[in-house]
């Protein structure tokens, strides 16, 4: 079995867009740096990551989670990833980074306001990322 964990993918979203996005409908993206916050728990744990990759990449084309219809979108980057390896905090993370929340973006089980927060400054949102992951 794989490792799990909690992992956080930054997302760069230029130009602003409006998209489809599953069950949610249009939602609209304004043009900053975005943090998606997950978990995979399962039975291939973070290798998780790799499918967001993929999607990313344009080599998947299956839209599972919202933040599949994201990183499938022209225009949108996959620009790094965070992992905390063993650790079970993806709505605590998602709490406590600071920045602007999409609406119910990824938190469609679970009763967080989000799991897509959003800055215009990647290094202050990485900073975010990287207390909140401390605590």
């Amino acid at each position: 079995m794989a490792e799990s964990g909690t992992y956080a993918l930054l997302i760069e979203v230029e130009p602003s867009k409006t998209i489809q996005v599953g069950a949610l409908g249009e939602v609209s993206f304004d043009r900053r740096w975005y943090a998606y916050v997950g978990s995979a728990f399962g039975p291939g744990g973070l290798s998780r990551v790799d499918r967001h990759r993929s999607i990313a990449a344009g080599t998947h084309d299956v839209r599972h989670w919202h933040v599949d219809y994201l990183l499938g979108a022209e225009g949108t980057h996959l620009r790094d990833v965070i992992t905390w390896p063993g650790r079970d905090i993806e709505c605590e993370l998602a709490e406590r980074v600071d920045g602007k929340f999409v609406d119910r973006f990824g938190a469609s089980d679970c009763d967080c306001t989000a799991h897509l927060i959003g800055r215009t400054d990647r290094a202050v949102l990485e900073r975010s990322l990287a207390e909140a992951g401390e605590r």
